[in-house]
């Protein structure tokens, strides 16, 4: 870390201003002195039950070892805790304020960190931020196509698997067209999240992918003069699939829950999540039947890292510091991608790690649903923020129904 950055960062601690980037990394042991007694508000999407659990499990552990409590506060959207923090900002409210660490990526940590609204960089503080693969995925420190600079810290990879019952569908279609024809074929039985829902969007950054003339085009912002002609393709490509989907497409899912259930129940055919591990997890839980299988599209499917973010005027930051660097240790990662908990995929480097840790991961078993990581093919870069608030915007006015 730059001695500049270094400083900026201490700074916003009390406890450590004008300490020097060497001696920042000695006094940590102070950081947790800080901490004690903290308690920290994570505003984190509370909609499935398996990752709140995870996320109260985390709370035991650092209440256990570092006296830290934590509080889950559950979001229907991570835009309202980035309109929590905006508001406060307008209201010159630069301490004290009600969100400490946000589950964040996307658009939205685009947004906080145009408008200053982040506290770091602070990455590279963090003892165990050493573990992480920012070599072998990138992702970990890109997000959206933003660099993410030491405003967040990766917690968990995810990339996008597509989800079928074996013992109704023997061969499901491997490409784009491939699934139009069979949902043509088999009316009724394919749906997708009621965008602005992130894995709704992410169906629709997988088509634009498909069906763009240039896709690289993604990874820069939107070029609004050209913007029309180059995502007639997606509306296309939706309004030849629309008819044949789950209730004609006039209604939709809420979510990844909402849309794994209607696989459950026997109502669709094929689901989609953006954990590779969520059908094992689901297939110990009892929640689906063992015939459950993944599969991903030829030429790769969207993936990218989930973060967590402190805000500017955070509260309790030494707290919310020790909590992102909980969610790094070696135990809380092995424990994620079991699938029989999350099934997520870490963000570590293996190679890294003490030899009892990494025998941790190497003993996991995935599970009979989760594809290995040749299995699942090539990773494909978000695309810049700007597109899918966009698209997401122009999904709604077309296609948007009541829930």
């Amino acid at each position: 870390m730059h001695r500049r950055s270094a400083l900026k960062l201490i700074a916003s601690l009390p406890a450590f201003a004008g300490l020097s980037t060497k001696a920042l990394a000695s006094e940590w042991d102070g950081i947790l002195s800080q901490a004690r007694g903290q308690t920290v508000y994570w505003h984190a999407w509370g909609g499935d039950p398996k990752i709140n659990d995870f996320i109260a499990w985390i709370g035991a552990t650092a209440s256990e070892r570092y006296g830290v409590t934590l509080e889950h506060v559950k979001l229907a959207s991570t835009a309202d805790a980035v309109a929590r923090v905006l508001a406060e900002q307008q209201a010159g409210q630069t301490t004290g304020g009600a969100v400490d660490l946000i589950w964040i990526n996307g658009e939205n940590f685009a947004a906080m960190k145009a408008q200053g609204l982040l506290f770091g960089p602070f990455t590279e503080t963090l003892p165990n931020w050493p573990l992480v693969d920012t070599t072998g995925k990138p992702a970990t420190v890109t997000d959206f196509t933003l660099p993410t600079e030491g405003f967040e810290s990766p917690w968990a990879m995810a990339q996008l698997v597509f989800e079928y019952d074996s013992a109704r569908l023997s061969q499901p279609p491997q490409t784009l067209a491939a699934l139009a024809d069979w949902a043509a074929a088999n009316p009724g039985r394919l749906t997708y999240p009621q965008p602005p829902d992130y894995l709704g969007t992410t169906f629709l950054k997988q088509v634009l992918y498909g069906v763009m003339d240039d896709p690289a085009l993604l990874q820069s912002p939107v070029d609004e003069p050209r913007y029309d002609a180059q995502v007639a393709p997606l509306w296309a490509f939706l309004d030849r699939l629309h008819p044949n989907l789950w209730r004609a497409a006039q209604a939709f899912p809420q979510n990844e829950p909402a849309l794994g259930q209607l696989l459950a129940d026997g109502e669709i055919d094929i689901a989609f999540a953006f954990n590779p591990g969520r059908a094992s997890a689901e297939i110990a839980a009892g929640n689906l039947p063992d015939s459950v299988r993944t599969f991903v599209l030829e030429g790769g499917t969207i993936g990218n890292a989930s973060f967590v973010a402190i805000p500017f005027n955070a509260a309790h930051q030494a707290g919310a510091l020790v909590i992102a660097n909980l969610i790094l240790d070696p135990e809380v990662q092995v424990r994620a991608q079991d699938p029989a908990i999350l099934g997520f995929q870490t963000v570590l480097d293996l190679a890294r790690l003490s030899p009892e840790d990494r025998a941790r991961f190497e003993a996991l078993e995935l599970g009979v649903a989760t594809l290995s990581p040749a299995e699942l093919g090539p990773v494909l870069l978000e695309p810049h923020a700007s597109w899918m608030t966009r698209i997401a915007q122009d999904w709604t006015a077309r296609y948007g129904v009541a829930q």
